[in-house]
């Protein structure tokens, strides 16, 4: 800047080139200096040039040859850097399979346990695939898949055994027939085997037990009574049968659909629901079983299948509240039982009621009675059923009077009222042993004899030991105490004997065409019958073993059903009498206006008369001195003559005989004397002396 602006340009220029020149001269020292060893330098340099291209020769030709050579090295490394590669990836898949196997087998197995219908497991299987398995693998998308099919597979796992459900309902409502009649085998079994037990020999002494009284008087029927040929038990078990166990109801239905059902909603959470559907159904089941056929009435065995049906619901139901907690509860079935009893009493009254054969009702009520045992063995109150067969007694009582009614009026329509002929000691002990009489007179007598009863009364009296006996049958295990059977057995008997025997002695002695022998008969017979009343109460004593002397025994009214038939007997041999005279005196025709008398008497009295001696001769003749001593035949005979003689002083004063000749009135006197001559003879023996003229005082004095 100075050199600028002090203009010394050119002063400065000299002097740079001066300085310039300075400078080459020093540097062509310097190189001249050096010249040699640059020469040298350059020369080392081409010499290294040469040995560098012969290196660069070499070097190159190297590696073209490891070049060569490196080629199969790195197609090699490449290869294993591959298989590294997969197997690095192989190690990662085996990783990531063992975490998803477990998951497909357990998805494999659920699937399969579902196609087997095994529900309850398919369900564990579910919950241990949601909450261990999946969660593992949960960002694969198949697991996604299963994870969105996890609600689905449950209602699918709750539809199917609501399925199975449903058809084990439907199974037991059909099976319930035969798991009730299977469970009333083994009670009928095991009361056959209590009263084997209760018939063997007591240690102590005394009576004997209802039981064995029951085996006893079961026994004695079948010795003497025809109704035990058609005995009424009730599912009796054939002896080979008996050595057999009979299956439960366990052994007769698989339960199994109820438990896994019932465990599935439970794991659900669902239990409520699954309680009220079966409690529901159960409910509606049992009113179907609870509704009687139409029919049940007609057969034994409509009764049978009805109550088997009733018995397999409730065995089922107690199964059930037994081998389940809170499935059903105590509460629900006992609810459950009261309806069924209800019903089952309405309908047993109603279908019995039109009932009429007896062995039908007994049938009924040996099976009443093993359903009610049966029930009972299942720990449910069956009082009322034994209360409703005391119903079904006096029903039974009916229908045991109508039908003896049938029997007494064939005995007395066959029988021939005639003195029972005897022609040897056989057929005499044969009678005795059917009815309880005894006469030394007549034992004395020499074959062939008469008994002095017709062939009614021994059959008459051995149909009321039936009787008796068919009532003690419908007594058996009611669980009465001796007492009431023996009360119920004497009221029954007390009907048989004041109303059906009495009606039936009343039609036959009130029927139009019977005979005055016949009737005299039946006085005989009546009696005798009347005679045997003590011996019944015997019997009945000695199968009750109640003394008549208990307090509030009921006794028989035989007595006076006999005596009313013989009284009812003795009316109408007197009125059968007294038609007789009428029917004579119809005949007769005065001649009130005569004018002379008649050498005798009328005809028709003289056979009116002749008629009586025949009729009171009869009388006479039977070999029944007691109807004599009890003033029958005197009786009939004095009713007869004041019959005659009133008739006859009507004929005399009848308002149209308003005149009469003094010849008709010797004609009269004639026919009077008749009469009178008639009873100073003596027609029937017994009467003091005139005391049969005193019939005709009046007639003779008008």
């Amino acid at each position: 800047r100075s050199v600028y602006d002090g203009e010394e340009h050119g002063r400065f220029m000299e002097k740079l080139e001066a300085r310039i020149r300075n400078h080459d001269r020093e540097i062509e020292k310097m190189c001249n200096f050096h010249y040699q060893g640059f020469v040298d330098s350059i020369t080392e340099l081409l010499k290294v040039r040469g040995e560098a291209q012969k290196l660069k020769n070499q070097v190159t030709d190297t590696n073209r040859k490891l070049q060569n050579e490196g080629k199969e090295l790195l197609l090699a490394m490449e290869e294993l850097r591959q298989c590294r590669l997969q197997q690095r990836n192989i190690s990662a898949t085996v990783d990531k399979l063992t975490l998803c196997l477990p998951v497909l087998e357990m998805y494999s197995k659920l699937r399969e346990q579902m196609k087997s219908k095994r529900h309850y497991p398919a369900l564990k299987t579910l919950e241990h695939l949601e909450h261990t398995f999946l969660p593992q693998v949960s960002h694969y998308r198949f697991c996604k898949v299963m994870v969105d099919n996890i609600p689905r597979l449950r209602e699918e796992i709750k539809e199917l055994s609501m399925s199975d459900l449903k058809d084990f309902l439907e199974s037991i409502r059909k099976h319930s027939d035969r798991i009730g009649e299977t469970a009333m085998k083994q009670a009928q079994q095991q009361r056959n085997l209590d009263n084997i037990v209760s018939q063997q020999p007591r240690i102590s002494g005394g009576k004997k037990s209802k039981k064995e009284f029951s085996a006893s008087s079961e026994l004695e029927v079948k010795n003497t009574s025809p109704m035990s040929e058609q005995d009424s038990g009730i599912l009796d078990v054939e002896d080979e049968d008996e050595e057999e166990e009979v299956p439960g109801a366990q052994d007769l239905v698989d339960f199994s659909p109820v438990y896994r059902c019932l465990h599935i909603y439970s794991v659900l959470g669902a239990r409520e629901t699954f309680e009220s559907y079966y409690r529901k159904q159960r409910r509606k089941q049992a009113r179907l079983v609870l509704q009687p056929p139409s029919n049940m009435h007609e057969t034994l065995d409509g009764y049978r299948k009805y109550f088997n049906q009733i018995v397999g619901f409730f065995v089922v139901e107690d199964h059930i509240l037994h081998t389940t907690q809170g499935l059903v509860t105590r509460a629900y079935i006992d609810e459950l039982w009261e309806m069924a009893l209800s019903k089952t009493i309405a309908a047993l009254r109603t279908h019995s009621s039109y009932c009429s054969d007896p062995g039908l009702v007994l049938d009924l009520k040996n099976l009443i009675v093993l359903f009610a045992d049966t029930l009972q063995g299942y720990g449910f109150p069956v009082n009322q059923l034994f209360d409703m067969l005391l119903e079904i007694q006096e029903q039974y009582s009916e229908t045991l009077l109508k039908k003896w009614a049938g029997v007494f009026r064939n005995i007395l329509d066959s029988d021939n009222y005639s003195p029972i002929p005897v022609s040897n000691e056989e057929v005499y002990k044969k009678i005795v042993g059917q009815f309880p009489f005894q006469d030394a007179e007549l034992e004395k007598q020499p074959f062939p004899k008469k008994f002095p009863f017709s062939e009614f009364v021994p059959k008459v009296y051995s149909q009321i030991k039936e009787f008796i006996y068919a009532c003690l049958k419908f007594s058996e295990d009611l669980h009465l105490s001796s007492t009431e059977v023996d009360d119920m057995i004497r009221k029954s008997t007390n009907l048989l004997l004041t109303r059906t025997l009495s009606n039936c002695l009343q039609n036959v002695i009130k029927r139009k065409n019977v005979g005055l022998t016949e009737l005299v008969q039946i006085i005989i017979n009546t009696t005798h019958l009347e005679k045997s009343c003590r011996f019944l109460e015997e019997f009945i004593t000695n199968i009750t073993n109640v003394l008549p002397e208990t307090v509030h025994t009921t006794k028989l009214y035989g007595t006076t059903t006999f005596k009313d038939a013989r009284h009812a007997a003795e009316e109408e041999i007197y009125t059968n009498l007294n038609q007789k005279i009428d029917q004579f005196l119809q005949l007769a025709d005065y001649d009130w206006m005569a004018l002379e008398p008649g050498s005798r008497a009328s005809d028709y009295l003289v056979d009116l008369i002749g008629f009586l001696r025949s009729t009171f001769a009869v009388f006479t003749h039977l070999p029944c001195p007691f109807v004599l001593q009890g003033k029958v035949a005197q009786t009939a005979c004095m009713s007869a003559c004041k019959h005659l003689s009133t008739s006859l002083l009507q004929l005399l004063l009848e308002a149209e005989v308003r005149q009469l000749t003094l010849g008709a009135l010797h004609q009269f006197n004639l026919d009077v004397e008749e009469c009178e001559q008639f009873a100073r003879s003596g027609p029937v023996p017994g009467f003091q002396g005139d005391t049969l003229q005193l019939a005709f005082i009046d007639l003779r004095q008008v």
